[in-house]
């Protein structure tokens, strides 16, 4: 659950939160996919919990048919 996380997350949660690689979470906050945000002159991202809640909210996972593939366009 979401509430279990701090409110400031940093990537390898986020990845955990999501089921997600870490590197993949970095390249996704990089491109703007993720709300994310880096300190002047740091090199980490922060995460808030709420947003990522929230882009999960506006982002529900849509099973795919059983025996297909499909790639979703983004």
């Amino acid at each position: 659950m979401a509430e279990d996380y701090p409110e400031i997350l940093d990537a390898a949660q986020v990845a955990e939160m999501l089921g997600m690689n870490v590197q993949m979470v970095r390249r996704y906050a990089r491109e703007g996919r993720l709300p994310a945000y880096k300190l002047p002159g740091g090199r980490t991202f922060k995460f808030f919990r709420e947003e990522i809640h929230a882009f999960l909210k506006a982002h529900p996972a849509v099973p795919a048919e059983e025996g297909s593939i499909e790639r979703q366009e983004t």
